[in-house]
């Protein structure tokens, strides 16, 4: 890897999205154990998350769906082994959400991105084209127009909540796909049992390949300097999440959190914090911050417990929009936005040349140190504290930022 494709200039890219998305079909191929059943029966049964049965029923009266390619909008039809389904998600618009991003490191391996919070990294519910992973496919559409052979485009090989900002790496090899998901494994994989311990420190069992920081605003003044969570997280039933709801559980899987307090807000009742964990459960700061008494500033979803607000689980509106599906839920779920986390530093080993390199997120004003700020402010930004670091052991690690 050259010297020159390891730190690149403050860069941006993205597309604005169209008002519609192209829709969705959905494929399907009638197995032995369906057949003789009715259409609605079929959809009813097996896409039950998607929509309710009054939902399916106007779809497919609505002539959304095909039989061996024929309309068909009788939902008594039988069907029969072999028919070929076919469900058009008709065109919708999708929730507005950002689309610039910002590329913070890039060689012919890996891409580091920027991620703005509201944006979501892969398709998932009403987020279906305005992803992250729409924009690389983009990107890469446009560079293959200059080239005269085909690349395939980069993929994230983690995710960042869509109200989380910061950091996200992406492979642009099946070599480093592979790599790059194998560190992520080998840190959760590697946790073992507990909850909370204060004023402690936790040492990996092996070597890691790769190590996340990250900054967050929680609510409450966190008395102890640092403090380590080891607390489990399960899943229950939650209306509005077809999979389930992650949160803090006895038996669920094993997670850990490093959190170090930076500063304490009194008059403002708030602590900013930096977390670093090792494994990687959904939700897993959100949760463990809540779980110890002081969930992320302006979460939505998690209150202390590590718990959601809703606690009707077993609650499902029935109702159905316009499209058949569910209506959006009256509850908060997941992805909705208003916290501040931002994945700020990621120090990993290159997944072909295994050097170590690290990379910086610029942070949101929000979560900046007071010194912070004053430096920015006397026009002493973060990246001279980069450059010294840089300097210190350049042949251990190589520092890349904005």
């Amino acid at each position: 890897m050259s010297s020159s494709s390891r730190v690149c200039q403050p860069q941006t890219f993205g597309l604005p999205w169209p008002d519609l998305n192209d829709g969705l079909f959905y494929n399907d191929v009638v197995r032995a154990s369906d057949s003789e059943l009715t259409l609605i029966e079929f959809y009813s049964s097996k896409y039950k998350n998607s929509a309710p049965l009054q939902g399916w029923l106007q779809r497919i009266r609505s002539g959304q769906i095909t039989v061996d390619r024929e309309v068909v909008r009788d939902p008594d039809t039988i069907l029969r082994v072999g028919s070929k389904l076919t469900y058009h998600r008709l065109p919708w618009r999708e929730p507005d959400a950002p689309y610039l991003l910002e590329v913070l490191y890039e060689d012919d391996d890996m891409i580091a991105l920027n991620k703005p919070s509201g944006l979501q990294v892969l398709p998932q519910g009403l987020f279906q084209q305005r992803t992250v992973l729409t924009q690389l496919l983009w990107r890469a559409t446009q560079k293959i127009s200059h080239l005269s052979c085909q690349q395939p485009h980069p993929v994230p090989v983690h995710r960042l909540g869509r109200g989380t900002s910061g950091i996200l790496l992406c492979a642009k090899t099946k070599h480093a796909k592979t790599q790059l998901a194998a560190y992520f494994a080998d840190g959760t994989s590697n946790i073992g049992d507990g909850s909370i311990h204060s004023n402690a420190d936790v040492e990996p069992r092996t070597e890691r390949k790769i190590s996340k920081i990250y900054r967050a605003l929680v609510t409450g003044i966190v008395c102890e300097d640092k403090v380590i969570v080891k607390q489990p997280i399960g899943m229950v039933r939650y209306p509005g999440v077809a999979k389930g709801l992650y949160v803090a559980s006895p038996t669920g899987k094993p997670a850990l959190s490093k959190v170090e307090v930076l500063e304490r807000e009194i008059h403002k009742n708030q602590t900013l914090v930096q977390v670093e964990i090792q494994s990687g459960r959904p939700h897993q700061i959100r949760i463990h911050l809540s779980y110890i008494g002081h969930p992320l500033l302006g979460d939505p979803l998690y209150v202390p417990g590590g718990q959601p607000k809703c606690s009707d689980f077993d609650l499902v509106d029935e109702s159905f929009a316009d499209d058949g599906g569910f209506r959006r839920p009256t509850n908060p779920v997941p992805g909705d936005c208003g916290y501040n986390l931002h994945a700020h530093q990621v120090t990993l080993s290159h997944p072909a040349s295994n050097e170590v390199i690290k990379v910086i997120a610029p942070l949101p004003p929000i979560l900046r140190k007071q010194q912070e700020t004053e430096q920015l402010t006397r026009g002493k930004p973060e990246q001279q504290e980069t450059e010294q670091l840089t300097r210190g052991k350049p042949e251990q690690l190589t520092h890349l930022h904005y």
